[in-house]
Formats: structure tokens, C-alpha cells, sequence
């Protein structure tokens, strides 16, 4: 990254989401240290948008909280009678209609989709609290940082919910069905040790080094050729739904594109 992310104008600032872009890496920030970073649906509406405003030149995206927390998860606001002015009250989505309701949950899942585009690598950078909401978005991206201090929790089931922001997919990806059951279930704390024994995060660093360490890390994927990158995502992507065969007749496509675009012979 050419410049800090201080000296850049954003792109995109509104409702505790913050983006910036430098050259081929963007910064999405969430922005209200003093709640923690606490998820609500405008702030999913805001980082929905800014997936939508990356230009074709950007590579990387860092995912990063300000302040102590990553995201304490979802505003403790939602669990009132009313909700967030001028949204529907859980209450509301529980009264309404089969499809009000999918459709409601649908477009908050929209914060947590883009993340995982072929055409990115994203690096989440975790400290202090990712709890609910925001272990569910720490676990939307490809990679994790985790600061020392790191508290990962999954509360929803405790809470007589279930994780639906798209992380028990990623979750059981990543430790194993049995893991995953049993740190939903019990929503017990994972702290960095654990989170980086298990395969939750990448890479523990102190938290003082957190910013540090995603720069040296986007460096380092932006430095591969960005279409042999993509293929390679791609082909690590559908390992789950290939058979090995079907992963071998994979490979060979993708290496027989990259031999022909390399060979001045692709489309």
C-alpha cells in the first residue's frame, strides 16, 4: 500500500462503514469504536454498497474495526419491541409472511457475500471482540489476521437463534463440522491461540502490529499475477463440490488457459 490509509479521502463514508482505495488494495473500516463496531441493517446496507463501489483495479480488500473491538456483533437495539427506527423489529420479521421474511434476512446476508468475489482476496484483521455478527463477518472473508487478544464467539444459539449472516458455512470449512457444532452451540470464547491452532486465523500478531501485518500480506498477494491468482481461488474454491478426478480435470483447464494466455495464444 502506497499511502496510510489516513491520507486517503474515502470513497465511502456512512453508517459506521468507512471505504478507501490505494492503487490495487481497498480499506473497509467500521467506524464506531464507542459501540464496538455493533452491526446493525444500515450498517449491512453500507458495506453491501461498498462491495458494489470497488473499481476493476482493486486486488486486495482489507477488512478492519477501529478501536478496541473488531464488532461486539449486533446492536443490542435489535432486541427491543422496536427494533431500529425504520426497520422491520425482529417482532415485525417474525409476524410477517414466509417471503417478507427470507427476503429481509437475504438482503442482510448481501453485507457478507461480496467478500469472497474470485476477482479478490480479502484479509480480515480481528482483535479484541468478534462476537455474533461479527465473527460471521471476520469469517466472510478468505483470510483472517488475529491480534493477541482476539475473543471470537458465535452467541446466536445461546440466544435461541442460529448463525444466518453466511459463517456456518465458511466456519465448518475451516474447523470441521464437530468444532464448529460445539462453538456454536456452546458460544463459548476462541482466543488467538486456539484461533490459529484450529484454522481460524491465518496469522496472530500483537495488536499494535495488526495494520502492519494485513499491509505485508496484501503486498504479497498483489505481487502474483492477478490471473493466475484468480484461478488458483477459483480451483481452491470448488474443491468441496468436485470429486478428485473432477478436481484433476479442473486443474488441467485451468493450467491449459494459463499456459495459452502466458503463450500470447488466449482470447
Amino acid at each position: 500500500m502506497a499511502s496510510s490509509d489516513s491520507e486517503l479521502a474515502p470513497v465511502l463514508d456512512k453508517d459506521g462503514v468507512s471505504l478507501t482505495i490505494d492503487e490495487a488494495v481497498a480499506t473497509v473500516t467500521l467506524t464506531n469504536p464507542a459501540k464496538r463496531n455493533a452491526q446493525s441493517p444500515a450498517l449491512w446496507r453500507a458495506l453491501t454498497e461498498a462491495g458494489r463501489l470497488l473499481p476493476g483495479s482493486v486486488r486486495v480488500v482489507v477488512l478492519r474495526g477501529e478501536g478496541k473491538s473488531f464488532s461486539a456483533g449486533l446492536d443490542r437495539q435489535a432486541f427491543t419491541p422496536e427494533g431500529f427506527d425504520g426497520e422491520p423489529s425482529f417482532i415485525d420479521m417474525a409476524r410477517g409472511e414466509d417471503g417478507f421474511l427470507d427476503a429481509t434476512i437475504a438482503e442482510y446476508q448481501e453485507a457478507f457475500t461480496w467478500w469472497r468475489r474470485a476477482d479478490i482476496v480479502s484479509i480480515a484483521t480481528v482483535q479484541g471482540h468478534a462476537i455474533g455478527a461479527g465473527f460471521q463477518l471476520a469469517l466472510a472473508c478468505d483470510l483472517r489476521i488475529a491480534a493477541d487478544d482476539v475473543q471470537f464467539a458465535m452467541r446466536e444459539t445461546s440466544l435461541g437463534l442460529v448463525p444466518d449472516l453466511t459463517g456456518t458455512h465458511p466456519l465448518v470449512g475451516l474447523v470441521g463440522y464437530a468444532r464448529a457444532l460445539e462453538i456454536c452451540a456452546t458460544g463459548r470464547f476462541v482466543h488467538a491461540d486456539e484461533a490459529e491452532r484450529v484454522g481460524l486465523a491465518n496469522l496472530v500478531v500483537p495488536a499494535d502490529q495488526l495494520d502492519a501485518a494485513a499491509k505485508d500480506l496484501a503486498a504479497a498477494l498483489v505481487a502474483a499475477p492477478r490471473d493466475a491468482l484468480i484461478e488458483t481461488k477459483a480451483l481452491l474454491q470448488g474443491v468441496a463440490d468436485r470429486t478428485y478426478e473432477e478436481q484433476r480435470v479442473a486443474e488441467r483447464a485451468a493450467q491449459g488457459r494459463r499456459l495459452r494466455d502466458l503463450a500470447g495464444l488466449g482470447d
